[in-house]
């Protein structure tokens, strides 16, 4: 885990272009994810989805930000994600507007999320789509390299905690 990092404040567009903050979710956790519709990871909306379904009652909210910048795998409009997203994979937590997460023009939220270290110590741009971060009540953040499934045990003890 990182030191706390105040990110409830920084703002960014839902998926109708309305303002939101991550305190719009508080007191509980947030698990942020970078997500895309045409990637080998993509199967992970169906666990992110039993996260939100699972955990979201006890405060948890699972907030999916699309981003095509890795090979092109998110091309869609909001609209044909956000339809992708509830047929395929019947996606109830918030698909928010299409960022950039990685270059000079990544949006406040990852500029600030990728100075936390994952596991093994690295910090730094975003690897690969479906790179998770669960950032607690406190502030503090843990981060998940994509390969991470949202159902591994690692997600799942920080996410008890979080809600502890």
């Amino acid at each position: 885990m990182s030191d706390p990092v105040d990110l409830h404040r920084i703002p960014f567009a839902d998926a109708e272009g309305a303002e939101r903050t991550l305190a719009d979710y508080a007191p509980g956790p947030v698990l942020v994810v970078n997500v895309a519709s045409k990637c080998g990871l993509t199967p992970q909306y169906e666990q992110l989805e039993q996260l939100q379904r699972t955990y979201g009652d006890r405060g948890l909210t699972v907030l999916g930000f699309p981003c095509n910048q890795f090979m092109g795998q998110e091309p869609g409009s909001i609209d044909e994600i956000l339809d992708y997203c509830a047929t395929t994979w019947g996606v109830s937590f918030p698909i928010n507007d299409k960022i950039n997460v990685n270059g000079r023009h990544a949006h406040p939220l990852y500029k600030a999320l990728k100075k936390t270290k994952d596991a093994h110590g690295l910090a730094g741009p975003i690897a690969w789509n479906f790179e998770k971060f669960l950032i607690a009540p406190d502030g503090s953040v843990t981060r998940f390299r994509p390969p991470v499934k949202p159902d591994a045990p690692e997600v799942i003890a920080a996410i008890e905690a979080a809600l502890a």
